[in-house]
């Protein structure tokens, strides 16, 4: 998977589960980014159908896929899964995919939703598209912050 790096056009995120996939997408300039609707995923051949209308309605031009990581560090259960998933979306789109830590997003995304006083029942679908919201402003924020440091002679 590649490194943060300056290709213009929307990104999309995937915080990418078993059951579901979050998504949010970024504005046309990659400074911000917003959620869309969280994908129920239901077969292969279905994730990719609607993955594909995402990004075909949304121009987008590269892909950011968290990375579920153990706190310190090491990978878990789920990291192998991700990074399959993240090959996979490389191969099926030729698009540039890159893998981003996702540590800390779910217990943030759970933690602004139980401030928002937002039901249980409606915080699962919402969890996963604040965690893909806050994965991508990250990746952003890192690119923003990568494009300011001088270059090095």
């Amino acid at each position: 998977m590649k490194e943060p790096s300056a290709v213009h056009g929307r990104i999309l995120a995937l915080d990418f589960g078993t059951r579901r996939i979050g998504l949010a997408v970024s504005d046309p300039l990659g400074i911000t980014a917003q959620g869309l609707q969280t994908l129920l995923r239901k077969n292969k051949r279905t994730d990719l159908a609607a993955l594909r209308s995402v990004i075909e309605q949304n121009e987008i031009r590269e892909i950011v896929v968290g990375l579920p990581l153990r706190l310190s560090g090491a990978d878990s259960s789920s990291t192998e899964k991700a990074r399959e998933f993240a090959a996979w979306l490389e191969k099926e789109f030729a698009l540039p995919v890159h893998m981003w830590d996702e540590r800390f997003t779910s217990v943030e995304a759970n933690r602004v939703l139980r401030e928002s006083e937002m039901s249980i029942k409606k915080r699962g679908e919402a969890v996963d598209r604040l965690s893909a919201v806050l994965i991508l402003q990250a990746f952003l924020e890192r690119r923003g912050i990568d494009r300011e440091e001088p270059l090095s002679s």
